[in-house]
């Protein structure tokens, strides 16, 4: 059987844990990433005074707005109207993954959802919030995640979940939330915390009851004939995608953030027009590449996709949500004040000199 793992270490400011975007989306921004200069120590932030920002980005893969502008140099040319540049680096599978990144500097922007975000800042207060992205609410969007079982399952709704096992990601907001608006106890299910690639394995292995798959994941576990029972877009959620960046770097270097996340408003517009020259940016053949009604899928999900946007004081009553249902069962032991955590970029980085018009 699996070992539950806490879902975040707690009296300590070390390696707390988070939740992927259950938006697909999310995917293809997810290898959001950034830091001023070369100092680890100050999160990157440059060392000589006037020194422009280096946005260090996770690599964005084969597809989506990021690869798109990757392969053609937009970043690069529009960073450089800021006195700002970009290096492109590895690839991490999660938010979780990326937190030491993010500790030792190497990171210093980041894409997941509210409840990763949350769970990190309930230990480490070195990043804030400067944009969100809407849940999807158009009924004709595909699906991008859901609570699945094998096809064969005797488990026919949330309630069967009891003294079950379930897979969830670290910092899981979704399981809690359909537990909860099911009046299942949540002490009386089991989560097991796995990552996307660990939580496939398990549950095709049957070492686990059910599976919250997220991402990538969730298509191919609907394809090898999962049952879902149950979908993020069917429950009161709150845990918007989200955008965020270490402290030094907005406070130093608003403006390059801002015309990072420009480039993301407009490229991830332009791929719902024409989705299809954001899918296998750099190779049309191999483990990377999609191909068939994967590749049909992706098209139709990014049509639907919104648009990042600066956040608002208005979102903070999404962080209170997320964080109220984080301390009623203990994934973490206070509050999170929004206040504390949104960072807005609009009136910090005034008028950005490198918008296309």
């Amino acid at each position: 059987m699996w070992k539950i793992r806490a879902p975040f270490p707690r009296g300590r400011s070390g390696r707390p844990y988070g939740r992927v975007a259950a938006v697909a989306l999310a995917v293809s921004v997810l290898g959001l990433a950034a830091a001023c200069g070369t100092s680890s120590a100050d999160g990157g932030a440059s060392s000589s005074s006037g020194g422009g920002a280096v946005l260090k980005l996770q690599d964005p893969g084969n597809s989506g707005p990021l690869a798109y502008a990757k392969r053609e140099g937009i970043l690069e040319k529009r960073l450089k109207a800021v006195g700002a540049t970009v290096e492109w680096g590895g690839s991490y599978a999660s938010f979780t993954a990326t937190v030491d990144a993010v500790h030792s500097g190497s990171v210093n922007v980041l894409a997941g959802a509210i409840s990763p975000a949350i769970g990190y800042l309930a230990n480490s207060p070195d990043i804030k919030i400067f944009s969100v992205t809407d849940p999807i609410t158009d009924a004709a969007a595909p699906q991008t995640d859901g609570l699945v079982v094998k096809p064969d399952s005797p488990i026919k709704s949330v309630k069967d979940l009891v003294g079950k096992q379930v897979a969830v990601n670290k910092g899981e907001y979704l399981l809690l939330l359909a537990l909860e608006e099911a009046g299942v106890p949540v002490d009386q299910v089991e989560r097991v915390y796995l990552n996307p690639d660990q939580g496939a394995a398990a549950f095709a292995a049957g070492k686990v009851d059910a599976w919250w798959a997220i991402v990538k994941a969730y298509p191919e576990a609907v394809a090898k004939g999962a049952r879902v029972l149950v979908h993020g877009r069917d429950l009161d959620d709150k845990d918007l995608t989200i955008l965020a960046a270490r402290n030094e770097l907005l406070e130093r270097h608003p403006e390059a953030v801002r015309v990072y996340l420009e480039v993301l408003q407009e490229l991830t517009e332009e791929a719902k027009k024409t989705p299809e020259k954001f899918e296998n940016v750099f190779l049309t053949q191999g483990p990377t590449a999609v191909t068939g009604a994967r590749l049909d899928l992706d098209i139709a999900t990014a049509r639907y996709a919104n648009i990042p946007r600066y956040v608002t004081k208005d979102d903070g009553a999404n962080i209170r949500a997320v964080s109220g249902l984080f301390r009623k069962y203990g994934v973490v032991t206070g509050d999170i004040n929004p206040d504390d955590v949104l960072f807005d970029l609009k009136a910090s980085a005034g008028a950005s000199p490198a918008a296309s018009g």
